[in-house]
Protein backbone atom coordinates (compact mmCIF):
# COMPACT_ATOMS: atom_id res chain seq x y z
CA UNK A 1 0.00 0.00 0.00
CA UNK A 2 2.89 2.31 0.79
CA UNK A 3 4.44 1.72 -2.65
CA UNK A 4 1.08 2.36 -4.32
CA UNK A 5 0.67 5.64 -2.47
CA UNK A 6 4.22 6.64 -3.34
CA UNK A 7 3.61 5.84 -7.00
CA UNK A 8 0.42 7.91 -6.96
CA UNK A 9 2.23 10.89 -5.43
CA UNK A 10 4.98 10.63 -8.04
CA UNK A 11 2.44 10.57 -10.89
CA UNK A 12 0.57 13.50 -9.40
CA UNK A 13 3.82 15.45 -9.09
CA UNK A 14 4.71 14.72 -12.70
CA UNK A 15 1.24 15.83 -13.83
CA UNK A 16 1.53 19.09 -11.90
CA UNK A 17 4.98 19.72 -13.33
CA UNK A 18 3.69 19.10 -16.86
CA UNK A 19 0.78 21.44 -16.24
CA UNK A 20 3.13 24.21 -15.07
CA UNK A 21 5.34 23.63 -18.12
CA UNK A 22 2.30 23.81 -20.44
CA UNK A 23 1.08 27.01 -18.83
CA UNK A 24 4.43 28.71 -19.51
CA UNK A 25 5.44 27.03 -22.78
CA UNK A 26 2.17 26.86 -24.74
CA UNK A 27 1.92 30.66 -25.21
CA UNK A 28 5.55 30.65 -26.37
CA UNK A 29 5.06 27.73 -28.75
CA UNK A 30 1.73 29.18 -29.94
CA UNK A 31 2.91 32.60 -31.10
CA UNK A 32 -0.40 34.19 -32.10
CA UNK A 33 1.23 37.38 -33.37
CA UNK A 34 2.66 35.55 -36.39
CA UNK A 35 -0.95 35.03 -37.54
CA UNK A 36 -1.73 38.76 -37.28
CA UNK A 37 -1.67 39.43 -41.06
CA UNK A 38 -4.09 36.54 -41.67
CA UNK A 39 -6.41 37.76 -38.90
CA UNK A 40 -6.42 41.30 -40.34
CA UNK A 41 -7.12 39.95 -43.82
CA UNK A 42 -10.00 37.81 -42.53
CA UNK A 43 -11.59 40.71 -40.64
CA UNK A 44 -11.26 43.07 -43.60
CA UNK A 45 -12.87 40.52 -45.92
CA UNK A 46 -15.78 39.93 -43.56
CA UNK A 47 -16.43 43.57 -42.67
CA UNK A 48 -15.34 45.44 -45.79
CA UNK A 49 -13.35 47.85 -43.61
CA UNK A 50 -9.63 48.48 -43.24
CA UNK A 51 -8.24 47.14 -39.97
CA UNK A 52 -5.12 47.63 -37.88
CA UNK A 53 -3.72 45.38 -35.14
CA UNK A 54 -0.50 46.30 -33.37
CA UNK A 55 -0.01 43.00 -31.56
CA UNK A 56 -1.90 39.72 -31.11
CA UNK A 57 -1.49 37.25 -28.22
CA UNK A 58 -3.32 34.28 -26.70
CA UNK A 59 -3.32 33.10 -23.09
CA UNK A 60 -4.85 29.89 -21.79
CA UNK A 61 -5.25 30.58 -18.09
CA UNK A 62 -7.71 31.04 -16.48
CA UNK A 63 -9.49 30.74 -19.83
CA UNK A 64 -8.69 31.02 -23.53
CA UNK A 65 -8.32 34.78 -24.07
CA UNK A 66 -7.24 36.75 -27.13
CA UNK A 67 -5.33 39.94 -26.38
CA UNK A 68 -5.27 42.63 -29.06
CA UNK A 69 -3.11 45.76 -28.72
CA UNK A 70 -3.55 48.96 -30.77
CA UNK A 71 -6.69 47.87 -32.61
CA UNK A 72 -8.14 50.23 -35.21
CA UNK A 73 -11.01 50.26 -37.71
CA UNK A 74 -10.91 52.89 -40.46
CA UNK A 75 -13.88 54.74 -41.90
CA UNK A 76 -15.09 53.76 -45.42
CA UNK A 77 -13.84 55.80 -48.42
CA UNK A 78 -17.10 57.80 -48.44
CA UNK A 79 -15.83 59.63 -45.32
CA UNK A 80 -12.73 61.75 -44.72
CA UNK A 81 -9.71 59.71 -43.54
CA UNK A 82 -10.42 58.76 -39.94
CA UNK A 83 -10.93 55.87 -37.56
CA UNK A 84 -14.32 54.55 -36.51
CA UNK A 85 -12.70 53.13 -33.42
CA UNK A 86 -9.23 52.96 -31.89
CA UNK A 87 -8.67 50.76 -28.84
CA UNK A 88 -5.47 50.58 -26.82
CA UNK A 89 -6.19 47.04 -25.60
CA UNK A 90 -8.90 44.41 -26.13
CA UNK A 91 -9.22 41.24 -24.06
CA UNK A 92 -11.68 38.75 -25.52
CA UNK A 93 -12.37 35.55 -23.59
CA UNK A 94 -13.58 32.74 -25.87
CA UNK A 95 -16.00 29.87 -25.34
CA UNK A 96 -13.82 26.72 -25.49
CA UNK A 97 -16.70 24.39 -26.32
CA UNK A 98 -17.69 26.58 -29.28
CA UNK A 99 -14.08 26.54 -30.52
CA UNK A 100 -14.17 22.72 -30.60
CA UNK A 101 -17.07 23.09 -33.04
CA UNK A 102 -15.14 25.68 -35.09
CA UNK A 103 -17.29 28.58 -33.93
CA UNK A 104 -16.00 31.84 -32.44
CA UNK A 105 -18.13 32.78 -29.45
CA UNK A 106 -16.91 35.59 -27.19
CA UNK A 107 -17.92 35.15 -23.56
CA UNK A 108 -16.61 38.50 -22.32
CA UNK A 109 -14.98 41.54 -23.83
CA UNK A 110 -12.90 44.24 -22.13
CA UNK A 111 -12.00 47.42 -24.04
CA UNK A 112 -9.31 49.67 -22.58
CA UNK A 113 -9.24 53.36 -23.59
CA UNK A 114 -11.34 53.09 -26.75
CA UNK A 115 -11.87 56.20 -28.87
CA UNK A 116 -15.13 55.91 -30.82
CA UNK A 117 -15.62 58.38 -33.66
CA UNK A 118 -19.13 58.33 -35.19
CA UNK A 119 -19.77 60.39 -38.32
CA UNK A 120 -23.08 60.78 -40.19
CA UNK A 121 -23.21 61.60 -43.92
CA UNK A 122 -26.00 63.75 -45.46
CA UNK A 123 -26.85 60.87 -47.80
CA UNK A 124 -27.80 58.67 -44.84
CA UNK A 125 -25.12 56.19 -43.78
CA UNK A 126 -22.86 56.41 -40.74
CA UNK A 127 -19.17 55.63 -40.98
CA UNK A 128 -19.69 52.36 -39.08
CA UNK A 129 -22.02 51.20 -41.88
CA UNK A 130 -20.61 49.93 -45.15
CA UNK A 131 -23.02 48.96 -47.95
CA UNK A 132 -20.13 47.49 -49.95
CA UNK A 133 -19.18 44.99 -47.23
CA UNK A 134 -19.23 41.32 -48.28
CA UNK A 135 -20.36 39.97 -44.95
CA UNK A 136 -23.92 39.12 -44.03
CA UNK A 137 -25.43 39.62 -40.56
CA UNK A 138 -24.17 36.98 -38.18
CA UNK A 139 -21.28 35.88 -40.41
CA UNK A 140 -18.52 37.36 -38.26
CA UNK A 141 -19.52 36.19 -34.78
CA UNK A 142 -21.92 33.65 -33.38
CA UNK A 143 -24.42 34.60 -30.69
CA UNK A 144 -24.06 37.52 -28.30
CA UNK A 145 -21.33 38.60 -25.90
CA UNK A 146 -22.50 37.92 -22.35
CA UNK A 147 -20.47 40.75 -20.82
CA UNK A 148 -18.77 43.82 -22.26
CA UNK A 149 -16.76 46.20 -20.11
CA UNK A 150 -15.58 49.57 -21.40
CA UNK A 151 -12.92 51.52 -19.51
CA UNK A 152 -11.86 55.17 -19.94
CA UNK A 153 -13.50 55.66 -23.32
CA UNK A 154 -14.06 58.76 -25.39
CA UNK A 155 -17.05 58.99 -27.75
CA UNK A 156 -17.44 61.69 -30.42
CA UNK A 157 -20.41 62.09 -32.81
CA UNK A 158 -20.28 64.57 -35.70
CA UNK A 159 -21.71 65.22 -39.15
CA UNK A 160 -20.50 65.87 -42.66
CA UNK A 161 -21.71 68.98 -44.46
CA UNK A 162 -23.46 68.67 -47.86
CA UNK A 163 -20.08 69.54 -49.43
CA UNK A 164 -18.68 66.39 -47.73
CA UNK A 165 -16.42 68.59 -45.61
CA UNK A 166 -16.15 67.74 -41.92
CA UNK A 167 -18.92 69.36 -39.89
CA UNK A 168 -19.23 70.23 -36.20
CA UNK A 169 -19.32 67.79 -33.28
CA UNK A 170 -22.78 67.61 -31.70
CA UNK A 171 -22.06 65.01 -29.00
CA UNK A 172 -18.93 64.22 -27.00
CA UNK A 173 -18.42 62.06 -23.91
CA UNK A 174 -15.13 61.63 -22.04
CA UNK A 175 -13.88 59.31 -19.33
CA UNK A 176 -16.68 56.87 -20.10
CA UNK A 177 -17.00 53.53 -18.33
CA UNK A 178 -19.74 51.02 -18.99
CA UNK A 179 -20.75 47.48 -18.13
CA UNK A 180 -23.10 45.86 -20.64
CA UNK A 181 -24.83 42.49 -20.80
CA UNK A 182 -25.88 40.37 -23.80
CA UNK A 183 -24.34 42.62 -26.45
CA UNK A 184 -25.12 41.60 -30.04
CA UNK A 185 -22.18 43.06 -32.00
CA UNK A 186 -23.47 41.81 -35.36
CA UNK A 187 -26.87 43.41 -34.79
CA UNK A 188 -25.30 46.75 -33.85
CA UNK A 189 -23.51 46.83 -37.20
CA UNK A 190 -26.62 45.65 -39.10
CA UNK A 191 -28.87 48.58 -40.16
CA UNK A 192 -31.90 46.25 -40.45
CA UNK A 193 -31.64 44.97 -36.89
CA UNK A 194 -34.70 45.34 -34.65
CA UNK A 195 -33.33 43.44 -31.66
CA UNK A 196 -32.32 44.45 -28.17
CA UNK A 197 -28.56 44.71 -28.65
CA UNK A 198 -27.40 45.14 -25.05
CA UNK A 199 -28.12 46.87 -21.76
CA UNK A 200 -26.31 47.89 -18.60
CA UNK A 201 -24.91 50.94 -16.83
CA UNK A 202 -22.83 53.92 -17.96
CA UNK A 203 -20.76 56.60 -16.26
CA UNK A 204 -19.15 59.63 -17.90
CA UNK A 205 -16.83 62.23 -16.42
CA UNK A 206 -18.01 64.75 -19.03
CA UNK A 207 -20.92 64.82 -21.48
CA UNK A 208 -21.25 67.67 -23.97
CA UNK A 209 -24.36 67.93 -26.16
CA UNK A 210 -24.15 70.95 -28.43
CA UNK A 211 -23.10 73.75 -26.10
CA UNK A 212 -24.50 72.16 -22.93
CA UNK A 213 -22.16 70.28 -20.58
CA UNK A 214 -22.77 67.86 -17.71
CA UNK A 215 -20.27 66.16 -15.43
CA UNK A 216 -20.25 63.04 -13.26
CA UNK A 217 -23.09 61.49 -15.24
CA UNK A 218 -24.59 58.15 -14.17
CA UNK A 219 -27.32 56.31 -16.05
CA UNK A 220 -28.74 53.04 -17.23
CA UNK A 221 -28.22 52.36 -20.93
CA UNK A 222 -30.07 50.23 -23.47
CA UNK A 223 -29.09 49.55 -27.08
CA UNK A 224 -32.05 48.69 -29.29
CA UNK A 225 -32.87 48.88 -33.01
CA UNK A 226 -30.43 51.65 -33.96
CA UNK A 227 -31.33 53.70 -30.90
CA UNK A 228 -29.56 54.32 -27.58
CA UNK A 229 -31.66 54.94 -24.47
CA UNK A 230 -30.23 56.60 -21.35
CA UNK A 231 -32.60 56.28 -18.39
CA UNK A 232 -32.37 57.21 -14.71
CA UNK A 233 -29.86 59.88 -15.71
CA UNK A 234 -28.23 61.83 -12.90
CA UNK A 235 -25.60 64.49 -13.55
CA UNK A 236 -24.03 67.64 -12.19
CA UNK A 237 -24.30 70.70 -14.38
CA UNK A 238 -23.51 74.42 -13.95
CA UNK A 239 -23.45 74.32 -10.16
CA UNK A 240 -26.71 72.35 -9.91
CA UNK A 241 -27.99 68.95 -10.95
CA UNK A 242 -30.11 67.38 -13.65
CA UNK A 243 -32.12 64.15 -13.80
CA UNK A 244 -34.18 62.50 -16.50
CA UNK A 245 -33.82 60.53 -19.72
CA UNK A 246 -32.22 60.86 -23.15
CA UNK A 247 -32.49 58.81 -26.35
CA UNK A 248 -30.46 59.10 -29.56
CA UNK A 249 -31.66 57.50 -32.81
CA UNK A 250 -29.21 56.83 -35.64
CA UNK A 251 -31.60 55.37 -38.23
CA UNK A 252 -33.18 57.40 -41.00
CA UNK A 253 -31.68 60.17 -43.09
CA UNK A 254 -31.04 62.43 -40.09
CA UNK A 255 -30.00 61.32 -36.61
CA UNK A 256 -32.42 62.53 -33.96
CA UNK A 257 -32.72 62.76 -30.21
CA UNK A 258 -35.27 63.21 -27.45
CA UNK A 259 -34.72 64.33 -23.87
CA UNK A 260 -36.88 64.82 -20.80
CA UNK A 261 -34.91 66.55 -18.03
CA UNK A 262 -35.53 68.17 -14.65
CA UNK A 263 -33.08 70.77 -13.32
CA UNK A 264 -32.41 72.32 -9.94
CA UNK A 265 -29.93 74.83 -8.56
CA UNK A 266 -28.47 75.79 -11.97
CA UNK A 267 -26.29 78.90 -11.95
CA UNK A 268 -27.70 81.02 -14.80
CA UNK A 269 -24.53 83.07 -15.29
CA UNK A 270 -22.50 79.87 -15.63
CA UNK A 271 -25.07 78.26 -17.94
CA UNK A 272 -25.24 81.24 -20.30
CA UNK A 273 -21.47 81.27 -20.82
CA UNK A 274 -22.10 78.26 -23.11
CA UNK A 275 -24.01 80.52 -25.54
CA UNK A 276 -22.00 83.28 -27.20
CA UNK A 277 -24.92 85.70 -27.61
CA UNK A 278 -26.26 85.16 -24.08
CA UNK A 279 -23.13 85.57 -21.95
CA UNK A 280 -23.61 87.99 -19.08
CA UNK A 281 -27.30 88.51 -19.83
CA UNK A 282 -28.79 87.01 -16.66
CA UNK A 283 -27.92 85.75 -13.18
CA UNK A 284 -29.85 83.78 -10.57
CA UNK A 285 -30.69 80.16 -9.72
CA UNK A 286 -32.67 78.12 -12.26
CA UNK A 287 -34.98 75.17 -11.72
CA UNK A 288 -37.65 73.52 -13.84
CA UNK A 289 -38.31 70.85 -16.43
CA UNK A 290 -37.76 70.66 -20.19
CA UNK A 291 -38.66 68.29 -23.00
CA UNK A 292 -36.58 68.85 -26.15
CA UNK A 293 -36.33 66.78 -29.31
CA UNK A 294 -35.35 67.19 -32.93
CA UNK A 295 -33.26 66.07 -35.86
CA UNK A 296 -29.57 66.79 -36.27
CA UNK A 297 -29.14 69.11 -39.28
CA UNK A 298 -26.25 68.75 -41.73
CA UNK A 299 -25.11 72.34 -41.33
CA UNK A 300 -22.76 74.47 -39.28
CA UNK A 301 -25.61 74.70 -36.75
CA UNK A 302 -26.64 71.06 -36.34
CA UNK A 303 -29.10 71.78 -33.50
CA UNK A 304 -31.11 74.45 -35.32
CA UNK A 305 -34.14 72.15 -35.79
CA UNK A 306 -34.88 71.63 -32.11
CA UNK A 307 -38.36 71.93 -30.67
CA UNK A 308 -39.68 71.43 -27.17
CA UNK A 309 -41.55 72.78 -24.19
CA UNK A 310 -41.12 73.27 -20.49
CA UNK A 311 -41.50 75.49 -17.47
CA UNK A 312 -38.64 77.36 -15.80
CA UNK A 313 -38.21 79.42 -12.65
CA UNK A 314 -35.29 81.73 -11.86
CA UNK A 315 -34.88 83.27 -8.39
CA UNK A 316 -32.88 86.20 -7.03
CA UNK A 317 -31.11 87.37 -10.16
CA UNK A 318 -30.39 90.28 -12.44
CA UNK A 319 -30.81 91.10 -16.12
CA UNK A 320 -28.18 93.84 -16.63
CA UNK A 321 -29.09 94.73 -20.22
CA UNK A 322 -32.82 94.92 -19.44
CA UNK A 323 -32.67 97.23 -16.36
CA UNK A 324 -36.34 96.48 -15.94
CA UNK A 325 -37.25 98.94 -13.19
CA UNK A 326 -35.22 101.82 -14.59
CA UNK A 327 -36.67 101.49 -18.09
CA UNK A 328 -40.23 101.14 -16.87
CA UNK A 329 -39.79 104.24 -14.74
CA UNK A 330 -38.83 106.20 -17.84
CA UNK A 331 -42.21 105.47 -19.42
CA UNK A 332 -44.06 107.56 -16.81
CA UNK A 333 -42.83 109.94 -14.10
CA UNK A 334 -43.12 109.11 -10.40
CA UNK A 335 -42.40 111.05 -7.21
CA UNK A 336 -42.46 108.19 -4.71
CA UNK A 337 -40.91 105.07 -6.26
CA UNK A 338 -40.57 103.09 -3.06
CA UNK A 339 -38.48 99.93 -3.49
CA UNK A 340 -38.65 100.30 -7.30
CA UNK A 341 -36.03 103.04 -7.24
CA UNK A 342 -33.34 100.54 -6.19
CA UNK A 343 -31.85 97.53 -8.00
CA UNK A 344 -32.98 98.51 -11.51
CA UNK A 345 -31.68 95.24 -13.02
CA UNK A 346 -32.75 92.90 -10.20
CA UNK A 347 -35.70 90.57 -9.72
CA UNK A 348 -36.88 88.32 -6.95
CA UNK A 349 -38.68 85.71 -9.04
CA UNK A 350 -39.25 84.86 -12.71
CA UNK A 351 -41.60 82.06 -13.77
CA UNK A 352 -42.40 81.22 -17.37
CA UNK A 353 -43.61 78.52 -19.68
CA UNK A 354 -41.77 78.19 -22.98
CA UNK A 355 -42.08 76.67 -26.43
CA UNK A 356 -38.96 76.18 -28.56
CA UNK A 357 -39.48 75.95 -32.32
CA UNK A 358 -37.46 77.07 -35.34
CA UNK A 359 -34.88 78.83 -33.18
CA UNK A 360 -37.44 80.97 -31.38
CA UNK A 361 -38.51 80.72 -27.74
CA UNK A 362 -42.11 81.74 -27.08
CA UNK A 363 -43.84 82.16 -23.72
CA UNK A 364 -47.58 82.51 -23.12
CA UNK A 365 -47.43 83.34 -19.41
CA UNK A 366 -44.51 85.21 -17.86
CA UNK A 367 -44.62 86.29 -14.23
CA UNK A 368 -41.84 88.56 -12.94
CA UNK A 369 -41.70 89.77 -9.37
CA UNK A 370 -39.16 92.58 -9.26
CA UNK A 371 -38.28 94.98 -6.47
CA UNK A 372 -41.23 97.34 -6.48
CA UNK A 373 -42.40 96.31 -9.96
CA UNK A 374 -44.40 93.22 -10.92
CA UNK A 375 -44.99 92.18 -14.51
CA UNK A 376 -47.30 89.77 -16.29
CA UNK A 377 -46.60 89.28 -19.96
CA UNK A 378 -45.94 87.08 -22.98
CA UNK A 379 -43.78 87.12 -26.08
CA UNK A 380 -40.81 85.58 -27.82
CA UNK A 381 -37.09 85.92 -28.53
CA UNK A 382 -35.17 84.77 -31.61
CA UNK A 383 -32.18 82.44 -31.25
CA UNK A 384 -31.17 82.55 -34.91
CA UNK A 385 -28.55 85.25 -34.39
CA UNK A 386 -30.71 88.37 -34.53
CA UNK A 387 -31.67 88.07 -30.82
CA UNK A 388 -34.88 89.93 -31.66
CA UNK A 389 -37.22 90.61 -28.72
CA UNK A 390 -41.01 90.82 -28.96
CA UNK A 391 -42.64 90.95 -25.52
CA UNK A 392 -45.64 92.77 -24.14
CA UNK A 393 -47.55 92.83 -20.88
CA UNK A 394 -48.74 94.83 -17.93
CA UNK A 395 -46.46 96.32 -15.25
CA UNK A 396 -47.65 97.18 -11.77
CA UNK A 397 -45.92 99.57 -9.37
CA UNK A 398 -46.38 97.83 -6.03
CA UNK A 399 -45.91 100.94 -3.87
CA UNK A 400 -48.74 103.48 -3.66
CA UNK A 401 -48.09 106.83 -5.33
CA UNK A 402 -49.15 110.37 -4.56
CA UNK A 403 -52.19 112.12 -6.03
CA UNK A 404 -50.32 114.18 -8.64
CA UNK A 405 -48.25 111.20 -9.78
CA UNK A 406 -51.36 109.04 -10.10
CA UNK A 407 -53.17 111.73 -12.04
CA UNK A 408 -50.43 112.16 -14.63
CA UNK A 409 -49.86 108.43 -14.83
CA UNK A 410 -53.56 107.84 -15.59
CA UNK A 411 -53.48 110.54 -18.24
CA UNK A 412 -50.48 108.71 -19.74
CA UNK A 413 -52.48 105.50 -20.05
CA UNK A 414 -52.00 103.94 -16.63
CA UNK A 415 -54.68 102.28 -14.50
CA UNK A 416 -55.18 102.93 -10.79
CA UNK A 417 -56.39 100.07 -8.58
CA UNK A 418 -56.17 99.87 -4.79
CA UNK A 419 -53.85 102.86 -4.90
CA UNK A 420 -51.37 101.10 -7.19
CA UNK A 421 -50.57 101.98 -10.76
CA UNK A 422 -50.38 99.55 -13.67
CA UNK A 423 -49.84 100.19 -17.36
CA UNK A 424 -49.23 98.18 -20.55
CA UNK A 425 -45.79 98.05 -22.08
CA UNK A 426 -43.93 96.51 -25.00
CA UNK A 427 -40.28 95.42 -25.28
CA UNK A 428 -38.71 95.24 -28.74
CA UNK A 429 -35.16 95.60 -30.02
CA UNK A 430 -32.60 92.95 -29.17
CA UNK A 431 -31.23 91.26 -26.05
CA UNK A 432 -28.26 93.64 -26.08
CA UNK A 433 -30.35 96.73 -26.80
CA UNK A 434 -33.94 96.31 -25.57
CA UNK A 435 -36.38 99.07 -26.51
CA UNK A 436 -39.21 99.82 -24.06
CA UNK A 437 -42.45 101.39 -25.22
CA UNK A 438 -45.62 102.29 -23.34
CA UNK A 439 -48.85 100.62 -24.43
CA UNK A 440 -49.55 97.48 -26.39
CA UNK A 441 -47.82 96.88 -29.68
CA UNK A 442 -49.95 97.32 -32.79
CA UNK A 443 -49.80 93.85 -34.40
CA UNK A 444 -51.16 95.24 -37.63
CA UNK A 445 -48.02 97.25 -38.21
Amino acid sequence: MTNFRRTGLILAGIACALLVVLIFLVPILFNADRYRPQVISYLEEKTGRKMEIGRLAVTFFPGVTIHVDDFGVKSPPLFPPSYIVKVARIDAQLDVRALLHRRVVIKSLVLEQPVINLVSDPDGPWNFENPEAKNTPGALLSGVVSRVEIRRARVVASILLPSDAAGPVFLEARDVSSELENVNLDAIADPTSTTLDGQGTLKAGLLRFGSIEATNLNSKIRLQAREVFFTDVKAETYGGNATGALSIKVSGKNPSFRTDMRMKGIDMAHLLTAFRNARGKMTGKLEGEMKISGEIAYSLRPLERLHGSGHLTVRNGQVPSLKLNANLMKLVHYNDLGPAKNNPSSFNFVSTDLELDHERISSKVIDIDGYGVDLDGSGSVSLSGSDELNYQGVAEITSQQGFVTNLFARLAGGTLKDGKLSFPFHIGGTIDNPVFAKGKVDKGK
